[in-house]
């Protein structure tokens, strides 16, 4: 994973001591960190969102048709394999409950994968996709999220490690068997649980 020279340092902060997993450390800013080209998008009538994989019939949503979904607010800390948290975030989006009322997933559909730009993609368990914590967010602290942070939509699941919210998200794919994505493939933990600082498996 590379990143930008606008990295800024973690601090150490006042976080209550249960809040921080192990070896993370508090920053106030928000890191950009990213593999390859920033997409851009200049023509949002070119963007869509595909559920695919065990379902009953796929579901692909423009834009326009995402940003009518119900969309509410969500508080949560995230955490980076790079040894950053960031706490107190607040985000607008579209929880995955919301989504998963315009599907049928097939009974065997046991994983997800996260598809973004550029074949970047992440895997994780069904159960933690569908957590009433997951959601595609728009904003992040008010803000429409920049193109280096993941616009239009990203993927946020907030109690894995950040690399499991895949930022440019473009698809959605359900599963019956669990297989790597691009980071699992190179190096990254399969799940990614901060708490037990699943980090890295070259195994």
């Amino acid at each position: 994973m590379m990143t930008d020279d606008k990295v800024p340092q973690p601090e150490a902060g006042g976080a209550a001591p249960e809040r921080v997993p192990p070896g993370q450390k508090v920053t106030e800013g928000f890191p950009v960190l990213h593999y390859g080209e920033i997409p851009y998008y200049n023509d949002m009538g070119k963007w869509s969102l595909r559920l695919f994989g065990l379902v009953d019939e796929e579901l692909t949503l423009s834009y326009k048709q995402f940003l009518a979904l119900p969309r509410r607010e969500f508080r949560n800390d995230i955490h980076c394999v790079t040894t950053w948290s960031k706490l107190d975030n607040v985000w607008e989006g579209v929880a995955v409950a919301t989504l998963m009322e315009r599907i049928k997933l097939k009974p065997e559909a046991q994983y997800v994968m996260l598809h973004a730009e550029h074949g970047w993609s992440t895997n994780l368990p069904l159960a933690d996709f569908l957590r009433d914590t997951t959601f595609l967010g728009i904003r992040h602290n008010g803000v429409l999220l920049s193109p280096e942070h993941g616009y239009p939509v990203r993927a946020v699941v907030p109690h894995l490690y950040f690399w499991k919210s895949a930022k440019w998200l473009r698809g959605i794919e359900f599963m019956e068997k669990d297989k790597p994505g691009f980071w699992e493939r190179n190096g990254y933990h399969m799940y990614g649980d901060p708490w037990a600082e699943e980090r890295y498996d070259f195994d």
